[in-house]
C-alpha cells in the first residue's frame, strides 16, 4: 500500500468507538505478555476524544492507526500509538510518531515525552531507534513502565 493511499485526520467525540475498537484490537497480542490488558485498552476514549489530541490515520478510506497526544506545559505527551493487527509492520506506527513529533513543534514544544510497559520489548527498540532516551523506570502493577523523551 503506497504513502498516497494514507491520509491523517483529528478525531471528534463520535470517533470514541471506532478508536476504542481500534486501540482494544492493537493491544491485544500483549494481554499473554504481561497476563492482563495494558491501560489503552481500559481507557475512557469518549472523555480522551473530548480533551486529548487524537488523530487517525486511514489507508484507502479505512481507519488504521491512531496517536493520542496529551500537550502539557513544556512537552507533549504521546499517550497512545495503535496500529489496527491488519496494518501492523508497514510503518504506520513510525510515521504516526513522527506525526507526533511535527505536532510537538506546531504547539512550541521541544520535547516529546512517552512511556511503555518494560515487556513491550519490541516497542522500546523502536522508540530508541527513534531517538527516545529511557529517563526512568517505576513499578506499576505487577510490572515497570518505562518513561522515555526525545528533544527535538
Amino acid at each position: 500500500m503506497g504513502e498516497g493511499d494514507a491520509d491523517i485526520r483529528r478525531a471528534t467525540p463520535a470517533d470514541a468507538r471506532a478508536i476504542r475498537d481500534l486501540t482494544r484490537a492493537a493491544y491485544a497480542r500483549w494481554v499473554p505478555v504481561i497476563g492482563r490488558e495494558p491501560k489503552p485498552m481500559a481507557a475512557d476514549y469518549d472523555a480522551a476524544a473530548r480533551h486529548h489530541l487524537i488523530d487517525l490515520l486511514h489507508v484507502s478510506g479505512e481507519l488504521a492507526a491512531l496517536v493520542e497526544t496529551i500537550p502539557a506545559a513544556d512537552h507533549l505527551l504521546i499517550e497512545n500509538v495503535a496500529v489496527a493487527p491488519a496494518f501492523q509492520g508497514r510503518g504506520y506506527g513510525r510515521k504516526l510518531m513522527a506525526h507526533a513529533e511535527q505536532l510537538a513543534v506546531s504547539l512550541g514544544h521541544t520535547e516529546t515525552r512517552l512511556y511503555t510497559n518494560k515487556l513491550f520489548e519490541e516497542n522500546v527498540r523502536l522508540y530508541r531507534r527513534l531517538g527516545y532516551r529511557v529517563d526512568r523506570e517505576e513499578a506499576f502493577k505487577d510490572g515497570f513502565v518505562v518513561h522515555m523523551s526525545k528533544v527535538l
